[in-house]
């Protein structure tokens, strides 16, 4: 009962119990203490965009399930194009048979590539177009989103004129669908 009353003031802005962000900064800097100055920063930079683009990247995600649910009902997973379906779907098995590793396993689209959320979206346009600018304009965003992906999924730093790219089209697709 508490901590349902608890979220309830929590959600009009009114702390309740300890200040978490103040352990988590020092768990943070204790972390991070044994590394120098620059590779702390860049890492934390880099950090801001990698949140950045798990929300978007979520978010797509998100765009996609509830769209086709709306539009084709329970048959929406069926609308994936079949190598995409079934690349995602023996993801999924293996995730669900042979990982040790704790978390969502029943979304397909969890599992499906980052690359390919674009070709889901061109290859069911009727239910996009009306909030999707153009498949070009599509295209190119998640292209170049996904580049960025890669350098942060492998450690790069990116140039910091890079993050106001990304910043940019992320508030371009927020506009577009509405964010």
């Amino acid at each position: 009962m508490f901590e349902s009353e608890a979220d309830q003031f929590q959600s009009a802005g009114i702390q309740v119990g300890a200040d978490q962000s103040e352990v988590e900064e020092r768990l943070l800097s204790t972390a991070l203490s044994a590394f120098g100055v620059s590779r702390r920063n860049n890492a934390l930079n880099m950090a801001r965009l990698y949140a950045v683009l798990h929300c978007f990247e979520n978010e797509v995600r998100a765009l996609i399930r509830e769209t086709l649910e709306e539009k084709e009902r329970t048959d929406w997973v069926d609308k994936l194009p079949n190598k995409i379906k079934i690349f995602a779907e023996s993801r999924q098995k293996t995730a669900v048979d042979d990982s040790w590793l704790e978390g969502e396993k029943s979304d397909i689209l969890g599992f499906v590539d980052f690359g390919n959320l674009a070709a889901i979206i061109s290859e069911n346009w009727k239910h996009f177009e009306a909030v999707i600018p153009s498949q070009h304009w599509l295209k190119q965003r998640m292209d170049e989103l996904e580049k960025v992906r890669h350098f942060i999924a492998h450690n790069r730093v990116l140039l910091p004129s890079e993050y106001q790219r990304v910043y940019m089209y992320v508030a371009d697709w927020n506009a577009a669908v509405g964010l």
